[in-house]
């Protein structure tokens, strides 16, 4: 696909930012949040948080702010990415922190951890590290602890904090804005089509899939 200007909306104000903005952005408008919580929020309690920056490895226009407890485990983080990203087929997938895999199926032969992990054992402020989703036709995200730090909040569910805004992707053919990409042409970037030029599209039917707002858009059988 080709490069293109990547914008996000802050889901704590609503307001728009480019990508480069948005971390910035979500610090001051995070501290009046957390300023709301603390002198009126019910149900809100100070605990440690980490702020993580998660992207597409090798399509970053697709990105996320995301908030989560510092207790919560590995797997909820996983959760959260196949839910939100990337659950097609029930694929594996797996971390890397540090050199160290810890696997939602851990195995001997690769000395694998396990999901079971809390973030606070293994992150720290600053640091990047990766998520794999599908061992053969593989998502690959990679992350970064934006900060760690003590906040009024509530729950204990992951939080979106900001994402990017669908893409503008052309059709190949007409250059409307593209509704649906093939699967067999995605790597060539000749793949994605409107609805009128889909009809039409040599490969078939069967080898369409929606454009979604997602880094899996186009693999497997991904739908969003």
């Amino acid at each position: 696909m080709a490069k293109v200007t990547s914008i996000g909306k802050c889901h704590l104000c609503g307001g728009t930012f480019d990508k480069s903005a948005m971390t910035k952005h979500l610090k001051s408008c995070g501290q009046e949040e957390g300023s709301k919580a603390a002198s009126g929020g019910r149900g809100a309690r100070k605990a440690d948080v980490f702020h993580l920056l998660v992207e597409g490895r090798h399509s970053p226009e697709y990105w996320m702010h995301i908030e989560l407890p510092a207790n919560a485990r590995l797997k909820a983080l996983d959760s959260f990415l196949r839910d939100i990203w990337l659950e097609c087929c029930g694929h594996m997938s797996m971390f890397t922190i540090q050199d160290k895999r810890y696997s939602v199926v851990p195995m001997e032969e690769f000395d694998d951890a396990s999901m079971e992990a809390r973030l606070s054992e293994v992150l720290s402020p600053g640091m990047k590290f990766y998520h794999e989703y599908d061992f053969g036709s593989t998502t690959l995200l990679a992350l970064k602890v934006v900060s760690q730090e003590q906040k009024q909040r509530k729950g204990r569910s992951v939080t979106v904090l900001a994402r990017n805004e669908p893409p503008e992707i052309p059709c190949v053919s007409c250059g409307k804005s593209a509704t649906q990409v093939c699967a067999e042409c995605i790597c060539s970037d000749a793949g994605w089509l409107c609805d009128t030029c889909a009809a039409a599209h040599e490969c078939g039917e069967e080898m369409l899939l929606p454009v979604v707002n997602s880094p899996r858009v186009g693999v497997c059988g991904y739908t969003g």
